[in-house]
């Protein structure tokens, strides 16, 4: 499966790489919504983990250009910023959510309800 983690900070997208790779998951990183667009439109992605606020543009901008994708990729929200509004909110469009600060074990759960959906 491969897997997209979209993030500024590159102290998570260090740990999410080295946490998938270790469950067998192949993973590229992007560190820019305009780099994570390039990356969805030149590879097949499986997940995509994305951050909501980040320099030079929003995580929903990225998703709302999923939105009409004939092939659009499993979806985890990973942000400190996710209210019990988005959160149903993502939840009704078959997003799931992952607040940070996060624990591996955390991580895990999130990652088996997602791709059980």
């Amino acid at each position: 499966m491969n897997v997209l983690v979209v993030d500024d900070e590159q102290l998570v997208r260090w740990f999410l790489d080295r946490a998938l790779r270790k469950i067998g998951y192949d993973v590229i990183t992007a560190s820019s919504i305009a780099e994570a667009s390039e990356k969805l439109r030149t590879g097949q992605i499986d997940l995509l983990f994305i951050d909501l606020r980040m320099p030079g543009g929003s995580g929903l901008e990225l998703i709302r250009q999923l939105e009409n994708a004939q092939q659009r990729p499993k979806i985890i929200v990973c942000s400190a910023f996710i209210t019990s509004e988005l959160e149903d909110e993502f939840r009704s469009n078959g997003i799931s959510t992952l607040r940070k600060p996060f624990k591996l074990d955390e991580l895990n759960a999130t990652l088996k309800q997602c791709l059980e959906r």
